[in-house]
This record gives C-alpha cells, structure tokens and sequence, in this order.
C-alpha cells in the first residue's frame, strides 16, 4: 500500500502523539516487554535503505554524515546544550564512522551522544536553579537573544554556554514577568474588586507553598475550584472557591525546567535508540522513517479512523497521574457510564484477575501501552474520580475493550444557503477534509465512500457550486487521492510515478463520468500536502477545479510504502507473530503530475491567491532538511474536463479587488510585514524598558485592531440577517431527512468525543467570532464560488489553452 507522508515531521509527530493519546491497538498483548535488540534494527533499516530506497544510494560516508547532523538536530535543536568540544568529538568520532558501527550492529554512538545531552541538559537545568536562587536579574542592558538558534553557532566552550543560558534565562524571566503583568493589567481593566497581586520576582517560596508533586488534596483543590464555576453556589464557600494566586515568575521557569529535565530522564533505551533510527531513516529523504511497533500501530488507527481499545483520551497531570481529557461517543468506558472526564488513573490491572501495576509518575505512551488491547478483552482502572474532594477516594473500573470508530476527522460537509448579486436563491456546498484516509487492513473506511455520500446529498439539495476545503490536510493514502478525483472527471490518468530504474507509470480514475461537473473550487494552503497535492494538481490540469488558496502549497512529491522490519531472532514488544520489528515508511517513487512536472519543492501554485502570514515562514518540502529533486517528465496524454479555459484570472481580479477593500486581508497584509521584520531581524531586547514599550505600542494596535473588529462584526451580523443559513452535515446524518443546522449541532456531535464542559464563555471572545463562522479566507472563497457559478452560466466560447493536451486518454496499466 501506497502511503504519502502526513506532512513535516512536525505533521508526523502530531498525528503519532494524537494516536498514542487514544487509547487503542491492533495486535498484541498488553503488559510484558521482551528485550529488543536495536543494533540489529538499525543493521536492518540501513539494509533495506541502500537497498529498496527510491535514491538506491549506498549507506556511505555521506549518509554517515546526514545521521549524525540530523541526529544533532533531533536532540539540540536550538543549539543551546551541546557545547562546540562536544560537537568537534562527535565529528571525529563518528562523522564517517556511523555507517560502518552500524553494519556492524553497533549502535553504541547514538547512546554515548545522548549521554553526553543528558549531562548537557542536567548542567544547565541546575545552572538555572543556580541562578534563580543567587542571580540578580535587572532586565536594563542591551543585550539581545535569538528567536530562532537553527541556523547558530554552538557554544565555543561551556563559559560561553553560561553567558547564553544566562541571556536565556533572563528573556525566560522577563517574558513571564510581562505576561503577568499584562494579565493584572487586563483583569484590572475589566473591573475586577480585587486584582490579583503578583508577588516580585525574587520573592521566597514559602510566601506561597507550591503543590508537591505527591499532594494530590491541593492540586484537586484547584480543580474543584474550575467544576464549582459551573456549579450552584455553596454556603458556605471553601477555599476551593478562591482564585490562586500567580506563582512567582522564578517557580514558573523553575517549573518549565524541571519539567524539561524529567523528560529528558524519563527517555529509556528504546526511546534513544528510535530516535538514531528515525535520524537513520530522515539521512535519505525527510519522509522516510522508522515506526517502532507501537508507532506502527497508532500509524494504522489514524489512518483507519478506528482502534481496539476502551476510546478514551489522556494526557498528563503534574502530579504523575493520567487523567481522561475526552471519552469517544459510543465507545465502551463512555458506554460503561463509570469512567468520567477529568478522572484520574492510577493504576492498570489486565483481565479480572491481573494485579494492577502503579501508574503513578509513568510515561504517558507506556500508560497507553497498558489500557489498550484486543477487542473483547478486559482492562480494569484503578482511579481517583474527579469528584473526590480530596485525591483520596480511589475506585476500580471494568472495561471490555472493543472497536472504536473515530469520528472527529472524517468528511463532513456545510450546506450553505444565501443569495446571489442579484437576489435569486443560491446553495452552496463546502466539503471539509483533513486527511485522505483508508483501511489498511481491508475494511470499509474511505475518504472517497464518504465524500461521495456528502456530494450526493448537497447533489439532492440542489447546491449550484462545490468547495474542497483542504487546508491543513497533509495527505494520506495515494489511492484515495485517485479514487476521489474520480468524483470530479470522467476515467483518466490522475497521477504519474516514477521508480528508481526511471520506469514511468500512472495511475487513473476508472469513473466513467464525474459524479458532480458543476462548479467547483479547491481550497489550499501551505499545509495541503503529498496526496492533497495529487487530487488538487490532476483537477487543475484537467482544467475542471480553480485553485484557491495561498502562495503554494506544501511541495511534497514523493511516494512513500510502508514495509515491515523484520530481524532474525527478536521482537519488539507486543509485536505479532511475524517477528516484525516496526516498520519503515520508505520513499519509493516520486510523483508527477499528468503534465508531466513534479509537485516536489514547489507545490501547487493557485489560480487565485490569498495574502498569508505562512507565506513568509519556514514551511514547506524545501525547509526540511534532505528533500529530493526531481527533473519533470513526458506528459501523459489526457483530454480536458472542458475546453472553455476556467476564468481563473478573472476571477483573480475581482478577488484582489474585493481583498484590497477588505479590513480582515489588510489586517493580514500587515502582519505579513510585520512577520518580515520579525524574521529579518530575528532578535529580542532583554531590557525590561525596551521590551515594556514595544508591548504597549503593539497592546495599543491590538487593542484599536480588537474594537473595530468586534464593532465591525457586529455592524455585519446586522447587515447580514438572513443572508446566510449554515446546515451541517457528518457522516452520522447524511442520509437523515431533514437539515441541522451548524449551530445546533453540539461538538459531542461533531467530533465524536466528550469532553471537559467549556467554562462560561466571554462575551468579548464571542463578539470577536467570524459571522457565520466564515473566516476570511472562507468568505473570500464564498464569493469566488459565487463570481464562478456567475460566469460559467452566461455563454462561453472554447478557448485554446496553450499546452494543453488534446488526445484522449489511455487506459490505465
């Protein structure tokens, strides 16, 4: 199976971590860890790399080099521990080196590297306490820090570390102390009786007692205190009820790096050692990457959009708890009715009779570990219910695990009913995707089962035009990408590939006509990636779709397959019978489009823009580090959607028109500038009278920016009564009769899962929400679909289109 990369490794890693938080597996037992050999991992993946990777470029000195450097970057992004001695001993040690340790099964540099991180990390968190406890911080020089370190020198020696972490610490401080500040001047501004005091900068801990990480009565004090928000009031009221006093800035950043250094120390073996072997994989391409099995797992439930589990979300608590931040609608503990939001688990026992292990302090993904299994199984939860008062009450919860359905990223579409230039009645649709996602294990879930059902029904209702909404999708499966541009063109050639032997191929949609030929538009942004790229190139070759969105989009052209990791003798924990070792996301192909040049680097470029702050940030395939390039190839012939030319560039005109008159793109236009500077200049001021000033030039911008907005939503409310009807429609009501409307479907309904209940909501964020909740990019694409369904209903003369292809399509091979 085919399956594009999710995005950045940034992309990547927020869908494993989303993954891992649910709490749900495939195969496997929970509970024992079998030991895992990863030297000979290592051996294997640089194997398969040279081997079966689209480069086929030995695992060479080269690539040695890459290894390292990325495994630099991984630990030390920001080139604040590591000092330059650490640096040179590394390069002699290991920079043409690794390749051959790692033939030879040893991996031994990747523990010795992180070691000396480990110390590195430990010096300078007790460098901090150092200081916090004895330095004075006067905020008055002109000395200034880095915003971005990427591209920084490393320390000379660990004096010039210290003056760089004493620098850092210093804007740590001053940036906590400012955003106090801030909040006091806000809270005094709304009229509060009594603001909030904050206590000075050197003040001693004991003035306020912080919560030990084993005392749990005063952190569920604090939590008590956010449920009586939404509670009757109590008579009388408990200390819970009072506000807590803000935490000196110095127990802030004392927190923050503690926090930092428990994570570092809680890394085991194996976290160090796939970690080496992501770096490994990256040494190639940035796409192709190591899954560890339980990664490879978390893999699989993302792209299914469903898990084996009890469905439920965790995250961490400070005093070493996991507490339940969500439960899925329809899944077992939500059907149980016993396990709640904001409970907390604190120990897990397998089956009825399994002793229940102490989670107390775990890592979170080894909690997860714990909870999730096979469907008919049973779990038992040892936890403290959010409504002990005291931390004190525990309870064991039973709970047979079975198949969950994730429902908060699948299609779902908008009906939107409003009028057009001339009064008449018109229906719009606007299909949201965030992924192209399918069953990897031959099931029935499918990005194009599910759009086609939302095309249908908006079909039924009688919209006069489409939007694809794919901002932020970072891709997904090849196939589906392909299926899907079926529902818009008749049977054809959609994408090209090339392998490493330079053999051509291309894959085509078999639809014999498109489901839906009326207008249509595809909405991108620099985040629409690898499979969204696909589906938005092949409709714009096709001349069938106008492209809306910003600059360019990710540029990712490369295909990637997942492959099992498979070693002679050993296993990975919970690993199947096969003896598989995770799995290896290798780059295989690169993609074309039809017209024969390459998304890769570039992207999509829109037929109509949209001014973007993303424009002018490090985003995209040529900010990450080994990308591909790839020369275009012939193109393969194809016949147009249509030979009337789409009027992107009239449309173009009337967008900028309208964008030039428009406050919200002004608005972004001059944080695109302000972004430029930002980035150019890539500095901050430690001086505290430096830094008040800009900040309270840049609270009065916000400020006039925030009334005239909040003024100018409300005047457009007024005008717009009546213009806009918004229905929602999700997988669960497609086929239902009758239309909901947007705003009476609850979030339960709309992402599947329960939550924490909101607290009570400011009136001044819900006077800053978008109208119709059209952000402007939304409402500009509104009335681009609209000047679109305008001019392809008035007669049209074909027009050559210079380039284009004229002979019919080939069937596919």
């Amino acid at each position: 199976m085919f399956v594009p990369d999710c995005l950045s490794r940034a992309g990547s890693r927020r869908l494993l971590t989303a993954a891992i938080l649910c709490c749900g597996i495939f195969t496997g037992v929970p509970g024992a860890r079998a030991q895992t050999d990863y030297a000979e991992i290592a051996q294997r993946v640089a194997t398969m790399l040279e081997e079966e990777h689209y480069l086929r470029h030995p695992f060479d000195d080269e690539m040695s080099e890459r290894l390292l450097d990325n495994y630099l970057e991984f630990l030390d992004f920001g080139r604040i521990y590591f000092i330059q001695e650490d640096i040179d001993r590394f390069n002699k040690d290991y920079r043409h080196q690794l390749d051959d340790l790692i033939r030879q099964r040893n991996i031994d540099a990747a523990n010795e590297i992180y070691g000396v991180y480990l110390e590195r990390v430990r010096s300078r968190v007790d460098l901090v306490k150092k200081l916090l406890a004895e330095g004075e911080f006067t905020f008055d020089s002109d000395r200034t820090i880095l915003l971005s370190r990427k591209d920084a020198a490393w320390p000379k020696d660990m004096a010039a570390s210290d003056q760089l972490w004493h620098d850092l610490l210093e804007g740590d401080l001053l940036q906590e102390t400012l955003r106090q500040d801030a909040i006091q001047r806000r809270e005094a501004e709304k009229g509060e009786p009594e603001p909030k005091k904050i206590r000075p900068l050197d003040a001693p801990k004991e003035e306020a007692p912080e919560a030990k990480p084993d005392a749990p009565k005063e952190e569920k004090a604090s939590e008590a205190e956010a449920d009586a928000a939404d509670a009757p009031k109590k008579d009388p009221p408990t200390v819970a009820d009072a506000k807590k006093e803000p935490e000196a800035p110095k127990d802030v950043i004392l927190k923050r790096y503690n926090r930092i250094l428990e994570s570092v120390n809680d890394n085991d073996a194996e976290d160090v050692a796939v970690m080496f072997l992501k770096a490994l994989s990256r040494a190639y391409d940035p796409h192709s990457e190591y899954f560890s099995q339980s990664q490879y797992d978390n893999f699989r439930i993302q792209m299914n959009k469903s898990l084996e589990g009890i469905g439920a979300m965790l995250g961490t608590e400070e005093d070493g708890s996991s507490s339940i931040q969500g439960l899925v609608v329809g899944g077992p503990a939500h059907k149980g009715g016993e396990l709640q939001v904001a409970d907390k688990i604190v120990g897990v026992g397998q089956g009825e009779e399994g002793e229940v292990e102490d989670t107390i302090g775990m890592k979170l993904s080894d909690v997860v570990d714990r909870i999730r299994g096979e469907k008919g199984t049973t779990v038992r939860l040892k936890v403290i219910p959010a409504s002990s008062a005291d931390g004190s009450e525990t309870k064991i919860i039973r709970i047979i695990r079975e198949k969950v359905d994730l429902k908060d990223s699948l299609a779902s579409a908008e009906l939107i009913e409003t009028k057009d230039a001339q009064g008449n009645p018109l229906r719009l649709g606007w299909i949201n995707l965030m992924s192209f996602y399918s069953d990897m294990d031959g099931g029935n879930t499918s990005t194009t089962a599910d759009v086609q059902r939302l095309v249908n029904r908006l079909m039924g209702e009688g919209v006069q035009g489409i939007v694809v909404d794919l901002r932020d999708n970072g891709g997904g499966s090849l196939e589906e990408a392909i299926n899907m541009t079926g529902l818009f063109i008749p049977r054809g050639p959609v994408v090209q590939s090339k392998d490493w032997e330079d053999r051509i191929d291309y894959k085509s949609s078999h639809n014999r006509i498109a489901l839906w030929g009326g207008p249509l538009i595809v909405l991108t942004n620099r985040s629409s990636a690898s499979a969204s790229e696909i589906f938005a190139a092949a409709l714009q070759d096709y001349n069938r779709a106008v492209i809306v969105g910003e600059k360019t989009t990710f540029g990712k052209g490369t295909v990637q397959q997942l492959r099992a990791v498979q070693t002679s003798r050993l296993r990975l924990p919970f690993a199947a019978p096969s003896e598989m070792n995770g799995a290896l996301k290798l780059t295989i192909q690169t993609f074309f489009r039809i017209d024969g040049t390459s998304t890769q680097l570039h992207g999509v470029i829109p037929g109509v823009q949209l001014p973007s702050t993303d424009d002018v940030l490090d985003i995209g395939e040529s900010a990450l580090s080994n990308p591909l390039n790839v020369e275009p190839i012939p193109a393969q012939p194809y016949e147009l959607f249509s030979e009337v030319k789409l009027p992107s560039e009239e449309l173009a005109k009337r967008s900028s028109a309208r964008i030039k008159d428009n406050q919200d793109f002004k608005y972004v236009v001059e944080d695109i500038a302000d972004a430029k500077r930002r980035i150019d200049e890539n500095t901050v001021s430690i001086n505290r009278a430096k830094r008040e000033q800009e900040l309270k030039d840049l609270e009065a911008r916000r400020e006039v920016r925030k009334q005239e907005t909040i003024e100018r939503f409300a005047k457009t409310r007024e005008s717009e009564k009546g213009l806009f009807t918004v229905y929602a429609l999700t997988q669960d009501n497609v086929h239902a009769p009758g239309l909901t409307l947007k705003s009476d479907l609850s979030l339960e309904e709309t992402s599947g899962m329960i939550g924490k209940k909101p607290e009570e909501e400011d009136p001044e964020i819900k006077a800053l929400e978008y109208p119709h909740t059209f952000d402007p990019f939304k409402r500009e694409t509104i009335h681009i679909l609209e000047d679109l369904i305008a001019i392809q209903a008035a007669p049209q003369k074909p027009v050559d289109i210079s380039g284009g292809p004229a002979a019919p399509p080939q069937a596919g091979r």
